[in-house]
């Protein structure tokens, strides 16, 4: 038998006191409460994102014993605080949310644990394109993140304007349609012509229709084509028979029929209440004859447990309900889109919400943008060429060469 000196034990004692003492006085962030319970801390994205979450999670708690903290904040700032949080040995989140475009940057940086080694299985029933976004290799490696809400790029459109939605099915005949209705003095194509993101989210759709791309099957840059230039060209077209947005006003042209069609994003349009727009797939055909591309951006909001979490299990738990069937049928009444086939396909849901039909269908013809942890920068280098086009700076011809150049130097 161990024996403990008598200083010993009474040191021991007073050590013991004072945990008793910590732990009885603990408060969770946030909370103002002192508890004894587990925190899980998630960073989310602002708006109907967090509202879900915010409104669902008490019964995780309640199972769980524990307490969900949420942090919402923007889009940037999600990437920019759990970039800055993972150089800390014990992380402030637990699990974050992921615009699936930067899932690479995130596994470069080694930001999310690999949900496979912790034991999560694959979940048929999300829709397969939504699934692989966080699989690491793409597309057939593990997975490191789930999909909690599905995005694709769709098109809107005012039905006052474009009466026949027929035209929508190639784009040039969208681009009769736009200026036919700008020759009876109404608005045509919004476009969202900002630097950076916006203006090269906006683009690629028309440069994946025209058979053009960033880069190759091998990862070299083949933007200097002469599809890149004929669509960019076809772009500035659209353009002319209606203007130049940000997303707000976009969202509120199309609307109120300011504007005809313009490219966006189910969470732009759609709440509870509805879509403020008709919808439909994106084209994959530059003209009646033409083959059909996929064009429409994937752009969901995953789920990471980080590297550096205090509590992965209980982390990855909390994604596996965030992303269930139970809690996506209820973001729906937030302006959630959800990422499981079963919802998508239930005749109750569609008879409800009959645009996630169009969806759907834009979804499993969607594209994934370019898997590269640089993607970032590719976007402000590319964004700020496309802008110097349409501001009427260079030719289009200058701007794929220019553009084309300088992402093969980051790359390399």
């Amino acid at each position: 038998m161990i024996k403990i000196h008598g200083t010993v034990r009474s040191v021991l004692c007073m050590l013991m006191a004072c945990f008793i003492l910590c732990s009885c006085s603990f408060q969770a962030p946030g909370s103002g409460v002192a508890s004894n319970k587990d925190v899980i801390t998630i960073a989310a994205r602002d708006g109907s994102h967090t509202d879900v979450i915010e409104a669902v999670k008490k019964k995780f708690e309640d199972e769980n014993n524990c307490t969900v903290i949420v942090e919402s904040m923007s889009a940037n700032d999600i990437r920019t605080k759990c970039i800055e949080d993972s150089a800390n040995p014990r992380g402030k989140y637990d699990l974050i949310m992921i615009d699936d475009p930067l899932m690479p940057e995130y596994l470069d940086k080694k930001i999310i644990l690999n949900l496979t080694q912790l034991g999560y299985l694959d979940d048929d029933d999300f829709v397969e394109k939504s699934q692989l976004l966080g699989k690491d290799p793409y597309p057939l490696g593990a997975t490191y993140a789930l999909p909690f809400s599905g995005n694709v790029q769709l098109i809107f459109y005012n039905p006052d304007i474009i009466s026949d939605a027929s035209c929508l099915e190639n784009w040039n005949d969208i681009l009769i349609s736009c200026q036919q209705a700008n020759s009876r003095g109404l608005g045509g194509y919004a476009i969202r012509g900002q630097s950076g993101n916006p203006v090269v989210s906006d683009f690629l759709p028309i440069l994946w229709a025209f058979g053009g791309d960033l880069f190759d099957d091998a990862g070299n840059v083949i933007l200097d084509s002469k599809e890149s230039r004929d669509a960019l060209d076809f772009y500035y077209k659209l353009y002319e028979t209606g203007g130049n947005y940000e997303k707000d006003e976009l969202v509120e042209a199309v609307s109120t029929g300011k504007a005809g069609i313009a490219l966006g994003w189910p969470s732009w349009f759609i709440t509870g209440n509805g879509s403020s727009a008709s919808i439909a797939p994106i084209p994959g055909k530059k003209t009646a004859s033409s083959e059909v591309l996929a064009t429409g951006e994937i752009g969901n909001w995953l789920l990471g447990v980080t590297s550096n979490s205090t509590n992965p299990a209980l982390a990855l738990s909390l994604a596996v309900y965030l992303t269930s069937q139970e809690v996506q049928r209820q973001a729906i009444k937030y302006g959630g889109v959800p990422t499981r086939k079963s919802i998508f396909r239930d005749q109750e849901v569609l008879s409800q919400y009959p645009y996630f039909a169009q969806i759907y269908a834009g979804t499993n013809n969607s594209r994934v943008r370019p898997r590269t942890a640089k993607w970032s920068e590719i976007e402000e280098i590319f964004g700020a060429e496309l802008i110097r086009f349409i501001n009427k700076e260079q030719s289009a011809d200058t701007t794929i060469k220019n553009a084309s150049e300088a992402i093969a130097s980051l790359i390399r």
